[in-house]
């Protein structure tokens, strides 16, 4: 069991050794978490909620009715689900999910991820493109990772751009829906 303060909330929390960073929260998330504030208007995604640190710690400062969280494997979702009731949010709804594929609500505020980038780039590419289209109307997608160029240069290909801040070796990439549609892409003369 993890037991740990952020944001001066106090977690406890369930892990599983087949599961991202299962000793200790992982420094990525962390410094993902550090450039949030979350908002009482906020409806936000987990995507790819691990054992939950995120979600749970979204839904113990803003309440449970305002999150959601998503994860294709089973232990990672069923982890969650008992993180959340452990830690007082239990009501926080927590599917199996790949990527959006049974997530039916829309309109996010913020999307949150620390989506696995030592593979390929198909999962983030995902969250990308599909998260765009969940966000409201200046909703944000926030994405951890080390690998900059390429989340740079998706970010920028579907919302036109993004904030980068470092933290602790890690790019924090937040991008804003200002638009419906996708960014436009530049054509050669």
């Amino acid at each position: 069991m993890i037991k740990c303060t952020i944001k001066g909330v106090e977690l406890a929390l369930e892990t599983a050794s087949t599961l991202f960073s299962p000793n200790s929260i992982d420094r990525g998330t962390l410094a993902m978490l550090s450039c949030i504030d979350f908002m009482e208007k906020d409806k936000v995604m987990d995507l790819g909620c691990g054992y939950g640190v995120v979600g749970i710690l979204a839904a113990k400062l803003i309440g449970a009715e305002k999150v959601i969280m998503s994860d294709n494997d089973e232990t990672a979702v069923r982890l969650a689900q008992l993180n959340a009731a452990m830690n007082g949010v239990g009501e926080v709804p927590v599917l199996l999910s790949d990527c959006f594929q049974n997530v039916d609500a829309k309109d996010f505020t913020l999307i949150l991820s620390n989506p696995p980038y030592h593979a390929d780039f198909s999962v983030p590419k995902a969250f990308t493109e599909k998260g765009f289209n969940r966000l409201a109307l200046g909703g944000r997608l926030v994405m951890v990772t080390k690998r900059e160029k390429w989340y740079r240069n998706k970010l920028t290909a579907v919302f036109g751009g993004a904030d980068i801040t470092t933290i602790d070796g890690y790019c924090v990439m937040t991008a804003e829906k200002r638009g419906f549609a996708y960014a436009a892409k530049k054509r050669p003369k």
